[in-house]
Formats: C-alpha cells, structure tokens, sequence
C-alpha cells in the first residue's frame, strides 16, 4: 500500500508560483542602451520556457520528498515471545527398512514416514523458530533456527540416507542441537529426537549430551520409531523377525527423563502422528501476537529526480547563458 505520510506538505505546492507572481523583480541596470531592439529580443525563447517548466517539477518533485512517500507491505505477525524448537533426525541406513505399514496395509520405509508426520508437525508450529539437525556417522546442522517453516520443510523433504553415513550418532546430533541454542534467548527451549537404533558413532555419548541440555535447560522429547515385528522373506521361506532389536529405548528414555521432556514410542506411521500431536499439545503454541509491516522510505526517488533536472536546468544556463 502506497501512501504519504506527511500529506500536509503538498500545501506547498503553490508556494513557488505565489512567489513568482507577486514578488517584485530585482531592477538591474542595462549595461548597454540602444535606441532600437534587434528583431527577437523581449521574446520569450523557447529554452526559457523549457527551463521554466523543468523548475516547476524540480519544485514538485521537492514536495513529494518532503510529503514522505512510503510503501507498506504485507502484514507480518510476530511473537512477541517465541519457542525455539530443533528436531533431530536419524538418517542411519537402518532408517531404509520398510517396516512402517500404513492405514491401507503399504509398507514405506522409516524415513519417508516421518518425513510425511513431521511435514503436518512443522506447519502447525507457527510462531516457533524451528530449526532442523541430522545426524548418522556424525551431526550436522541442515537448517538454522528461523521463522520460515516452509524452509524446514523443505530441507527436512530433501534428506536422503548414506550422504552422512550409516551409523548412529545420537549423542552427537543432541551436542549439535544444544549449541545452537547458544545465542537463544527464547524462554523456552525444545529438542525433539528421533532415531530407531542406538548410539554406535560420535564424539560424545548421548547421556553426556543429555547432561549439557539439561545444563542449558533444554527440554529434549524422544521418539523411538520401527515396527516389532516384519515379515522377512528368505531362501527357505518366510519368517517374522524384529526390526527394531538395536532400538535402544532405555538410554532415549533416560535422555528425556533427565531434561523434563518424554519419551515415546511410533511402531507404524499412525502412532508418529499421534505422538506429535501430543507434543503439540504439551508444547502448546503461544498465540500472543503482534502485527508488523514492512515499510520503504520511497523520498530518495523524488529528490534524486529533483537533483537530476537541477544539474539540466544548470547546464541550459550555462550553455545559453
């Protein structure tokens, strides 16, 4: 949206030809005096005239920088207190099997079923900055903390397994996590954990990392994701195997115990939905809000017009004297 903001400054407009219409003229003694004119002098030349109307919108065009021309963006509405919420996701080659059964009886691998959870997830958060952090032979931030879910989203959908390895380095996707919450300071402060396996990589241990969290009062939700039970298809037949046997729930249980947060459990994409929804609810999102719109100055445009025909009208006095 367009408008002035000083609109009282176009009052002046007329101030420049009141000026030239009622003020006296300096008297300037004739240099030289000749009983008779040439042909043409007295005559208003056409330059004279140019440079006449040239002044008149260097004068409008002072106006509308004065009367503060702005434009107005869209409404953005901003949190005046936000949550910080990182969520960290196992992308180990275990994260391929294909044990996550849908509502129709299809069978999709673990990591495409949370993509699909933590997509709707995401959208709801609106008003938290979320941030996005993966972790398999070692952690890595894939996405900083922001405002623009659809980011998230986007990094999140655009994952794929064994560019970062095939081990699990749990303790070290929370120790990434919890630095980058560092320079936070947002009163609360999340870390939602997802894995299907049990630390076998990193630096740092997972309960060492959980001890730093909770040190920086961090709140870390687990979430251990794989069926128990698979069919396995064999040379001599089939047979029903555990998928999820290297799951190690008592160390992601302890994790979330130790910072305040819970520890759940998603055998089949129905139950992972489910367990967001609770976090959402006990992650309630703030609904206070405030309005802002982006504003740009737009005067420099005028004035630079202004100072454009002022350099014009300058060099057609000097040219014609």
């Amino acid at each position: 949206m367009f408008e002035f903001v000083w609109l009282w400054a176009w009052t002046l407009l007329p101030l420049a030809w009141l000026v030239y219409r009622f003020s006296k003229p300096v008297a300037q003694p004739a240099a030289i005096h000749l009983p008779q004119l040439p042909q043409g002098v007295g005559q208003q030349q056409p330059s004279s005239i140019i440079r006449k109307v040239l002044m008149a919108l260097v004068w409008v065009s002072l106006v509308c920088a004065v009367a503060r021309p702005v434009w107005y963006g869209d409404p953005i509405e901003i949190k005046p207190e936000h949550r910080d919420m990182l969520l960290a996701v196992d992308l180990s080659g275990s994260m391929a099997i294909p044990d996550m059964v849908t509502k129709d009886g299809q069978s999709i691998d673990r990591l495409t079923a949370v993509k699909h959870v933590l997509s709707d997830f995401i959208a709801k958060r609106k008003g938290d900055r979320l941030g996005l952090v993966v972790f398999a032979d070692h952690g890595y931030l894939q996405t900083p903390l922001t405002f623009d879910r659809k980011t998230v989203e986007q990094q999140l959908n655009r994952t794929v397994l064994g560019l970062i390895g095939q081990s699990t380095a749990i303790g070290e996707g929370l120790g990434v996590a919890t630095k980058t919450f560092i320079d936070s300071k947002a009163p609360q402060r999340v870390i939602i954990l997802l894995s299907d396996g049990g630390n076998t990589s990193g630096v740092i241990g997972p309960i060492e990392a959980a001890k730093l969290a909770k040190e920086s009062g961090v709140k870390i939700y687990t979430v251990g994701i794989g069926a128990d039970k698979m069919i396995q298809k064999g040379f001599f037949g089939d047979r029903v195997v555990n998928p999820s046997s290297d799951l190690d729930e008592k160390t992601l249980s302890k994790i979330a115990e130790m910072t305040g947060g819970e520890y759940f459990r998603a055998r089949n994409p129905q139950q992972l939905a489910k367990i967001y929804d609770v976090i959402n609810k006990l992650q309630p999102v703030n609904n206070a809000q405030q309005t802002w719109r982006p504003r740009d100055e737009l005067f420099r445009y005028p004035l630079a017009f202004a100072l454009l025909l002022s350099v014009v009208i300058a060099f057609m006095r000097k040219r014609h004297g």
